[in-house]
C-alpha cells in the first residue's frame, strides 16, 4: 500500500507537470498572437529555447539552490530504489518529478520576461538572462518561501504570528516574473516607431486574434494543473482550490471585459489576471472571496496595461508587469484578506505577513531582474540593432518568416 500510494503521488505530479508544460504552448501562442508578423518565429523559438535551458539550469544548480538537494548520485539512489537511499529521494522517483514540476513554474518566469521584451532583443544574450534568473535568481527566492530555508519563513512566524503564504506562486512566480520583465523592458527601452519625439503613442496591434485567444485558453486549462497540484501529494488534493481557480478566472475576464470595453486582447489576459491573483490564496479562501480577487485583478489588469502604454510610455508589449507583476502582488496580499477566517477563509494567514512577502518579492525581483539585464547590456548588449528591427526578429535571428511561402511569393 505504501508503494502504491507512492506512485500514485508521483503520477500525479507527472499529470502536473505535463499540464504546466503544456501553459508554455499558451505562452508562445499569446505572445505570436500579440507581436506583428515579423516577429512570430523568434516568439516560438525563444519560449521552447528558454524552457529548455530552465530544464538544465535547474537541473544542476537552481533545484538545490531551493531544497538543498542535488541529482549527482546514481540513478538507483537519486529515484529512490537503492537500499540505502536518502529519504530526502523518496521512492519510485519522487524528488526527480517534484523537480519535473517545480522546473516548469521555474521556466514560467523567463517566459514571462519574453512577452514584455518582445520584438526588439538579442537571442543569446536573453538565452543568457534565462540561464542565469533560473539557476540562481529566481531558486534563491524560492528557497526562502517553499524551501523554509534560512530561516525567512520562521522570521515571518514569530514576527506576524504566521508564516508568508503563497500556494501556487503569485509571487514567487508571476510577481518575480514581471517585476524582472519591468526591468528588463526599460533597460531596453521602447520598440522602434512606438512613441514619437512628440509624446505621441503609435498603436501596433496584434497579428493575430485567434492564436492569442488559443493562448489564453491554453494557459487557462494549464493552470488547474498549476494550481490544483501544487498540493503535490494525492492525500492533500482538494476541490476548493479548483472551484477558487475557476471562479477567479470568471471575474478576471468578466471584469477585463467590462473596464476594457470587450477589447479581445484585454477578454483573452483577463482570466489570465485572476488566475494570476488566484494562486497564493486558492487554498484558503472561499469561492466568493476567489471571484473578487479574480475581479479585481482583471480591472487592475486594463488600467495598468493603459498606464503603462500610454502615460508612462513604457513598452512591455504584451503587458507582462500589469498582469504578472502587479496582478501577482495583488494576489499574494489578497490572500491575506479574504484568506481570513472573518471573511469566510480557512485562516492559518496574516495580512501583515502577506504585504511584507509580496512586496518583498517584487523588491527583490526588480533588483535581481536590472543586475541580470544591465550586465548583459553593457557587456555584450541586450537590442536587435535599427535595421534588425526594422526587417524583424524572424528574417534577422532566425533566417525565415512565420510565412516562408508567401515571402517567396512576394519577392518574385
Amino acid at each position: 500500500m505504501e508503494a502504491l500510494k507512492t506512485s500514485t503521488d508521483v503520477f500525479f505530479l507527472m499529470i502536473g507537470a505535463v499540464m504546466v508544460t503544456a501553459m508554455h504552448a499558451g505562452f508562445a501562442f499569446l505572445e505570436v498572437g500579440t507581436v506583428r508578423k515579423k516577429n512570430q518565429v523568434n516568439a516560438l523559438i525563444k519560449i521552447f529555447t528558454d524552457f529548455c535551458i530552465s530544464t538544465v539550469a535547474y537541473f544542476f544548480i537552481g533545484y538545490t539552490i531551493a531544497y538543498g538537494i542535488d541529482f549527482f548520485g546514481s540513478a538507483p539512489m537519486i529515484s529512490g530504489a537503492a537500499e540505502k537511499a536518502p529519504e530526502a529521494y523518496g521512492k519510485s522517483g519522487y524528488t526527480l518529478m517534484k523537480f519535473f514540476f517545480l522546473l516548469t513554474f521555474a521556466a514560467a518566469v523567463p517566459a514571462i520576461i519574453s512577452g514584455g521584451i518582445a520584438e526588439r532583443a538579442k537571442f543569446w544574450p536573453q538565452a543568457i538572462a534565462s540561464a542565469a534568473i533560473v539557476a540562481l535568481f529566481y531558486p534563491f527566492f524560492e528557497a526562502m518561501v517553499w524551501g523554509e530555508r534560512w530561516g525567512v519563513q520562521k522570521w515571518f512566524e514569530g514576527t506576524f504570528g504566521a508564516k508568508f503564504t503563497d500556494f501556487a506562486g503569485s509571487i514567487v512566480v508571476h510577481c518575480v516574473g514581471g517585476w524582472m520583465a519591468l526591468a528588463a523592458v526599460l533597460l531596453l527601452g521602447a520598440r522602434r516607431g512606438r512613441y514619437r519625439k512628440d509624446g505621441t503613442v503609435v498603436g501596433i496591434p496584434p497579428s493575430n486574434i485567434p492564436f492569442l485567444a488559443l493562448g489564453s485558453w491554453a494557459l487557462s486549462v494549464g493552470w488547474f494543473g498549476f494550481n490544483v497540484m501544487s498540493a503535490q501529494k494525492v492525500t492533500d488534493i482538494t476541490g476548493l482550490v479548483a472551484v477558487n481557480s475557476l471562479m477567479a478566472m470568471a471575474g478576471g475576464l468578466l471584469a477585463a471585459t467590462l473596464a476594457g470595453n470587450k477589447d479581445p486582447g484585454f477578454v483573452h489576459n483577463g482570466p489570465l489576471a485572476g488566475l494570476v491573483a488566484i494562486c497564493a490564496g486558492s487554498a484558503i479562501m472561499h469561492p466568493i472571496g476567489a471571484l473578487a480577487t479574480g475581479a479585481v485583478a482583471g480591472a487592475l489588469f486594463v488600467f495598468a496595461f493603459n498606464l503603462c502604454q500610454n502615460r508612462l510610455k513604457v513598452d512591455d508589449v504584451l503587458g507582462v508587469w500589469p498582469l504578472h507583476g502587479l496582478c501577482g502582488l495583488w494576489g499574494g496580499i489578497a490572500a491575506g484578506i479574504f484568506g481570513a477566517t472573518a471573511l469566510g477563509g480557512i485562516g492559518g494567514v496574516n495580512i501583515w505577513a502577506q504585504v511584507v512577502g509580496s512586496v518583498a518579492g517584487a523588491v527583490y525581483a526588480f533588483i535581481a531582474g536590472g543586475l541580470v539585464y544591465l550586465i548583459l547590456k553593457v557587456t555584450v548588449g541586450i537590442r536587435l540593432t535599427d535595421d534588425e528591427e526594422q526587417v524583424g526578429a524572424d528574417v534577422a535571428i532566425h533566417k525565415i518568416g512565420a510565412y516562408p511561402e508567401d515571402d517567396l511569393v512576394r519577392s518574385r
